[in-house]
């Protein structure tokens, strides 16, 4: 059978998945925002997983709430594939320090 139907030529999305580890020097109760490209697109709380659907291409993606933010990440994910990252808390008194003048080291953030 040739030709394609509107449905099979769409590109399957990806799957962003970001859990976050318990613990930290600053262990924040609020959740962490997740935001994809600069735009929030969830959150995630406290020993909690979430997985969110995403286009398949280029990325970055950054943590936070208020002043408490991870670095920025870039990645790439192809269609249907599931990426993960990991979070928590800095868990060193050094990078504790240094997060009062550099806000991005707030949280430890890490492909999975």
């Amino acid at each position: 059978m040739s030709g394609s139907s509107a449905v099979g030529n769409r590109r399957p999305p990806a799957t962003l998945r970001v859990t976050r580890r318990y613990g930290g020097v600053v262990y924040a109760r609020s959740p962490f925002a997740i935001a994809l490209d600069g735009r929030v697109i969830g959150a995630v709380a406290s020993e909690q997983t979430v997985e969110l659907p995403i286009a398949p291409g280029q990325h970055t993606l950054r943590l936070g709430a208020g002043r408490h933010v991870s670095p920025t990440r870039a990645f790439a994910v192809d269609p249907g594939e599931v990426v993960s990252f990991w979070c928590r808390g800095q868990m060193l008194w050094p990078l504790y320090f240094a997060a009062l003048v550099k806000p991005d080291l707030w949280i430890a953030f890490q492909r999975a």
